[in-house]
């Protein structure tokens, strides 16, 4: 998960931003000026997220960077003490007003 602010002790600002947009087969935007690590999926040839927790795992890894306080929603929690529906969405509790929107091709952080 990086921050085009990651990357300015490199250069300016417009010069990272610039490099940046040109790392369309390593980055891809998810939201908030979030870039995430992506890679080619070896099955299906198309560009995927590189995480082993898919998009949830880099939602919440991106909230946790933007400094938004979360917890897990009702049904993880439900899920993780022994109920037998699982999460099918990645969704989050946030706390304050702060509401980053984060998504990555069909995939969107749900706030509860």
């Amino acid at each position: 998960m990086f921050l085009p602010a990651d990357f300015f002790d490199l250069g300016n600002a417009s010069e990272v931003e610039q490099v940046l947009a040109k790392l369309t087969n390593l980055l891809a935007p998810i939201g908030e000026g979030l870039l995430a690590k992506i890679r080619i999926n070896a099955i299906t040839h198309q560009p995927m997220l590189d995480s082993p927790g898919g998009f949830e795992q880099v939602a919440k890894e991106a909230l946790d960077r933007l400094g938004v306080d979360w917890q897990p929603s009702t049904a993880e929690l439900q899920y993780q003490s022994g109920g037998s529906q699982i999460p099918v969405n990645a969704v989050v509790k946030i706390t304050g007003d702060r509401r980053p929107r984060i998504a990555y091709n069909h995939h969107r952080l749900l706030i509860e």
